[in-house]
């Protein structure tokens, strides 16, 4: 293509995605549908550059505001993820000029809004949070494409097995440092095709999602509910360390997400799992199964803020008002799902959230409100239990504690207990 072609593509492309009408990959998929004709390198500059847009947005809207034309197309000069020889050559004199010029602003002498990218109510609470040591390799962490994860299908296929079948496709697949199911893969090779894949003997799956599945501890014979079930990457995890048997429950409110379910449950040879559309949290369906489970995972709606480094748009779509809202569903969900286990049930509620408000709070407030009937789990005693290694490198105080920086996953939360 034509280098003043794609740069047209990428500035239409960043129009539509800073709308912030939809999720950036909702956007980014459908554009691509209506440009078919886009190889995979063109594919790859136009994707990757908007999101750079979206993770940097601040830093290049400052940048942008010396030049002229249109915003996104200067915003698309600047976070250009292509050869540069290749923007070079679609871009005017003056641009030229203009970009060399904004290349030698020295950015780390610029306003510490400029260089962490962040609304001020998320760095508030961040740095908050993790004090001025840690924030700043959180930004660092959270600027950068996240690796790619895979999950090991433990009912059909060892880890070493699809290491080295992964290798014979030339992808070098390296084991998760925490997870015993994982392998983590740099860049974005095609899988689907591959017969790894296809057999369902890997699925992608983020490490701190895997570890998730890891606490609920899912056993043989058992019955087990996912409550938050969405695409099923979880339900899948439960379902294998279930060996199939007992029955699964995969509970959703969004019939379009359970739908995603159905391919991968086919590939994954699973017959225990039992998808289910259910109207809120309190539906007759839940009320029927009340101390019945013997493990419920809540994996609850949240602002998402742990996988900024996968959808870097959530930072500018989320605000105060929408995690204070999220909260009250988390409770309330949280408390429905707890009524469903059986005395000796485990309980377990995650999120990918990084924000104390979505974690902490939520679980002091269940403890309060539940306390005597549910038994606080130490994440780190569950993990050491099933030998996993560095058990006590990912939990903080009682609970799972996930950071992109200090881990290399997604910001993940987890919080466990028993009940009486």
């Amino acid at each position: 293509m034509h280098p003043n072609a794609l740069l047209d593509l990428a500035t239409d492309l960043l129009r539509q995605v800073l709308a912030f009408d939809q999720p950036a990959d909702l956007v980014v998929s459908s554009f691509f549908r209506k440009h078919r004709a886009l190889g995979a390198r063109e594919r790859h500059t136009l994707a990757e550059t908007a999101y750079t847009v979206l993770r940097q947005r601040l830093l290049l809207n400052h940048l942008a505001q010396s030049g002229s034309g249109p915003l996104e197309r200067r915003l698309a000069v600047l976070a250009w993820q292509g050869a540069e020889s290749f923007l070079r050559s679609a871009l005017a004199p003056h641009e030229q000029q203009w970009l060399a010029q904004v290349q030698q602003v020295d950015r780390g002498t610029l306003p510490e809004k400029l260089r962490h990218n962040l609304p001020d109510w998320l760095a508030g609470a961040l740095l908050q949070q993790l004090g001025a040591d840690e924030f700043w390799p959180l930004v660092q962490a959270l600027e950068q494409p996240a690796p790619l994860d895979l999950r090991v299908n433990t009912l059909t296929a060892k880890r070493d097995d699809v290491r080295r079948a992964l290798a014979e496709a030339g992808i070098d697949a390296q084991p998760t440092p925490y997870s015993p199911w994982g392998l983590r893969v740099q860049g974005k090779p095609a899988l689907n095709k591959l017969e790894v894949f296809t057999s369902g003997a890997v699925e992608v799956q983020d490490e701190g999602s895997q570890m998730l599945a890891l606490l609920t501890d899912a056993k043989r014979g058992e019955m087990v509910v996912d409550f938050c079930a969405g695409a099923g990457g979880k339900t899948l995890a439960l379902g294998a360390a279930m060996r199939s048997t007992g029955r699964l429950y995969a509970f959703d409110v969004s019939g379009h997400r359970l739908d995603a379910l159905k391919p991968r449950l086919a590939r994954s040879g699973l017959s225990n799992v039992h998808p289910a559309q259910i109207a809120h949290e309190r539906d007759d369906r839940i009320k029927r199964l009340a101390g019945k489970i013997d493990r419920v995972l809540v994996d609850a709606p949240c602002s998402g803020l742990g996988t900024l480094r996968r959808n870097p748009d959530l930072k500018w779509r989320q605000s105060p008002k929408s995690v204070e809202e999220l909260q009250a569903k988390q409770k309330a969900i949280l408390d429905s799902a707890a009524r469903l286990l059986k005395p000796g049930g485990r309980l377990v509620y995650a999120t990918c959230s990084l924000l104390e408000a979505e974690n902490e709070a939520v679980v002091a407030a269940f403890d309060e409100a539940r306390g005597t009937d549910f038994v606080p789990v130490a994440a780190a005693e569950v993990l050491e239990s099933l030998k996993v290694e560095g058990a006590s490198q990912v939990t903080q105080g009682r609970f799972l504690r996930l950071w992109p920086h200090r881990h290399q996953t997604d910001g993940f939360f987890a919080a466990v207990w028993q009940r009486r």
